[in-house]
């Protein structure tokens, strides 16, 4: 068996072999520390399942996850790493590489197809930064549920997804995230662990989808409700709010009848607090 493909020397070795540079407009870089990568698949509770992977890169964590799962389904849209992936994972006949852009692809129809043979099917995947919030949204708002997601992105991008009310990176995503999802951080990722090295850490955040309590009839227009709540953020909620078009005077009465301040501020407010909003605002 080779050295796992995170080890410098492989990766170095895939690289030179095939002629093959990070790129950028991919957002592409290389883990070199085998053990993060393990601990990545580890925590992807994918054993004896399917794994769905978006942006292998060269295979580092897709090899790791292969080790553990029944099928590893990962969609890489670079056409130099199709022919790159199948010389890394060559030993592993569990591996289906689909050639394409995530983003453009009918991820319910193959998530119906895979819940015919797998009873469990979860996402693990180093995104691409620049498109993280994009493919997670895909993932969340798609019609067929997926168990589980472990995926390593930006830290920053990884505080907003966890953050809690009255703190600086609590925003309209903590919020819509929250509602779907029981979110954690797994760990946090230096970016020394990486070739090229890029100019931010990260960290790994698991989803896990949450059985709602307190839910709302129309989560898409709920979402966008919370986004006008938070469009600027230094403007307190009723300034907000009152983008929505409706009269001052009932505008105040949603803040009053939701027992909040007419000064505060949507950073203010925690998920009960603008499913209430939500749901005065419906009635009005």
């Amino acid at each position: 068996m080779n050295k796992p493909i995170a080890t410098v020397a492989r990766t170095n070795e895939i690289l030179k072999k095939f002629d093959l540079y990070a790129k950028k407009g991919y957002g592409q870089n290389f883990i070199i520390e085998p053990g993060i990568v393990k601990k990545i698949a580890e925590n992807a509770q994918g054993d004896d399942e399917c794994i769905v992977e978006i942006g292998p890169g060269i295979g580092a964590l897709t090899e790791q996850l292969a080790q553990r799962a029944k099928q590893v389904i990962a969609f890489e849209i670079d056409d130099r790493l199709i022919d790159v992936l199948a010389y890394s994972l060559e030993e592993y006949d569990n591996v289906e590489i689909i050639h394409g852009d995530f983003l453009q692809i009918d991820f319910d129809a193959k998530l119906k197809e895979l819940r015919k043979q797998y009873k469990k099917i979860v996402v693990c995947a180093n995104l691409p930064y620049y498109i993280t919030t994009p493919i997670l949204f895909k993932i969340f708002e798609g019609k067929e549920e997926v168990d589980c997601i472990t995926v390593m992105v930006q830290k920053e991008v990884a505080d907003r997804f966890c953050a809690i009310k009255s703190t600086k990176d609590y925003n309209a995503l903590s919020v819509i995230t929250q509602y779907l999802y029981d979110v954690k951080t797994i760990m946090k990722i230096p970016r020394t662990i990486f070739n090229p090295k890029p100019n931010i850490d990260s960290a790994v955040v698991q989803f896990k989808k949450k059985v709602k309590g307190n839910c709302v009839d129309n989560e898409k227009e709920f979402f966008e409700f919370v986004k006008v709540c938070f469009k600027q953020r230094r403007k307190t909620l009723y300034n907000n709010l009152r983008e929505l078009g409706k009269d001052t005077i009932v505008t105040k009465k949603w803040i009053e009848d939701a027992n909040l301040n007419e000064s505060i501020r949507a950073e203010a407010c925690d998920l009960d607090k603008f499913i209430e909003l939500y749901n005065l605002w419906r009635k009005s």
